[in-house]
C-alpha cells in the first residue's frame, strides 16, 4: 500500500482551496509537501496551520510559485496549493531552515543510517550569494546532491519549513533510508561541436578556438546574419560543467541565454559571466528537443528503477510549462504517461537546483523508490 497522499485545488478563496486540497488526504504520515501560488501568500500561515490540524503532520516543507504542478496537472496565474504526504522510515527526515540547523554529514541515525545523505531545499532568489549558499548544503549532505528550486513570485515570496519562513534557504535533509533517484532535463538539444573560449570579457565572448565568436556561432546554426534572429529566439549557450557528468552520460552544462550580439565586432553576449578555458556549445530549445530531453531523463530514471516509484517532485523553470511544451499541463502529462499515476507535487521556479548548482529553464524530478 502507497503510504503517500495527494491533494490539490483552485480557488479564489484559500480556505475553500485548502479544504478541497485535504478532501485527496486522511491524517497520517511524517513529512508533508505544500506548494502555492502567489495569490495565497498573505495567507501562508493560515493555510500551514490549517494543514497541520487536519493532517496531523508536524513536519511541512514547500515554496511559492508563479505556477504549481500536481499530478498530471499545471496550475498557472491562478489562486491554488497542493499538498503531498507521506511517512518516511523513524528519524529519516529533519526539516531545516536558518534558525534550525540540518544534522551533520556523516551523522548516524539510531538505526544506523547516515543521517544527512540528500536534502529537498527551497531557497528565496533575492538572498545574496545564492549559488555559494547552494554550494554549501551540497557539501553538507554525504551524497552531494540537492534538488529543489528558488521562490518565484511577482510580489513577496515565502518559504516553509515547520513554518512560513522568508530568505535564505530551507527545506528536508533525508537519510540514507530514504530511497531516492533525482534526474535534470535541460529541455534543449545541443548544436555542432563543442569550442573552447580563448578570449573573454565579463559575459561577452570574444573568440572561441582563436576564432571570432560570431563567425563560431553563425557556422554552427547554419545561417547568416539577416537569418540570425529567428534563430537566435532559440539558440542559448551551454556553460560546460569541468567533470561533471550530466544524467544519461556526456558532460553536464549550464544553459545560459544570449543577451547581445556586435555583429561588426563579431561580439556574443550571453547572461553569466565567462573566463578563458571555458568550454560551450550552442543548444536548441524548441518543443520537439524540450520533450524529447523530458523523455531522456524519465527514460534513465526508470533504468534505476525495480517498481513504480512511490510519489515524485518535479521543480521546473517558469519558463517551462505550456510555454515550452504547447498546451497546458503537456509536461506533467508525458511524466504521468511514463512513470505512472503516482502522487507528485511541485513548482514554477525562479531558477532549479540540481546537485551543487543552480540552473534556468530546466525540470528536476526527484522520485521516491
Amino acid at each position: 500500500m502507497n503510504r503517500w497522499q495527494l491533494g490539490h485545488a483552485a480557488h479564489d478563496d484559500w480556505k475553500t482551496a485548502t479544504e478541497l486540497a485535504l478532501k485527496g488526504i486522511s491524517p497520517g504520515g511524517n513529512l508533508g509537501f505544500i506548494y502555492m501560488t502567489e495569490a495565497f501568500v498573505p495567507y501562508a500561515a493560515d493555510i500551514l496551520a490549517m494543514v497541520k490540524n487536519h493532517t496531523l503532520v508536524a513536519d511541512w516543507v514547500g515554496s511559492v510559485g508563479i505556477g504549481i504542478c500536481a499530478t498530471g496537472t499545471e496550475y498557472f496565474d491562478e489562486a491554488a496549493l497542493a499538498l503531498m504526504t507521506g511517512t518516511l522510515p523513524p528519524h529519516a527526515h529533519t526539516v531545516f531552515s536558518g534558525t534550525a540547523r540540518p544534522p551533520r554529514a556523516g551523522t548516524l541515525t539510531p538505526g544506523g543510517a547516515d543521517a544527512a545523505y540528500f536534502a529537498i531545499v527551497h531557497a528565496d532568489p533575492h538572498t545574496p550569494d545564492i549559488e555559494g549558499l547552494i554550494e554549501d548544503m551540497a557539501g553538507k549532505v554525504t551524497s552531494g546532491y540537492l534538488a529543489g528550486g528558488l521562490s518565484s513570485s511577482r510580489g513577496a515570496t515565502v518559504q516553509f519549513a515547520n513554518q512560513v519562513v522568508s530568505g535564505g534557504i530551507s527545506g528536508v535533509v533525508l537519510s540514507s533510508d530514504v530511497a531516492v533517484a533525482t534526474r535534470l532535463t535541460q529541455g534543449c538539444a545541443p548544436v555542432g561541436a563543442r569550442h573552447v573560449v580563448t578570449q573573454a570579457e565579463r559575459n561577452i565572448i570574444v573568440a572561441l578556438d582563436n576564432r571570432p565568436a560570431l563567425d563560431v556561432m553563425l557556422a554552427e546554426l547554419q545561417c547568416d546574419l539577416k537569418g540570425l534572429r529567428q534563430a537566435a529566439r532559440n539558440t542559448f549557450v551551454g556553460l560546460v560543467v569541468p567533470g561533471a557528468e550530466a544524467a544519461g552520460g556526456g558532460d553536464d552544462y549550464k544553459v545560459r541565454n544570449l543577451v547581445g550580439i556586435d555583429p561588426q565586432n563579431k561580439l556574443v553576449a550571453i547572461g553569466d559571466n565567462v573566463v578563458e578555458g571555458t568550454t560551450v556549445l550552442f543548444c536548441r530549445r524548441d518543443q520537439e528537443s524540450a520533450r524529447g530531453d523530458l523523455l531522456r531523463m524519465i527514460y534513465d530514471l526508470k533504468d534505476d528503477l525495480v517498481e513504480t516509484p512511490k510519489a515524485a517532485l518535479y521543480h521546473a523553470c517558469v519558463g517551462r510549462g505550456e510555454s515550452m511544451f504547447g498546451a497546458r499541463g503537456a509536461e506533467l502529462q508525458l511524466i504521468r504517461e511514463h512513470l505512472g499515476n503516482i502522487p507528485l507535487v511541485g513548482f514554477f521556479a525562479n531558477g532549479e537546483i540540481a546537485r551543487d548548482r543552480l540552473y534556468g529553464y530546466t525540470g528536476v524530478l526527484t522520485l521516491f523508490k
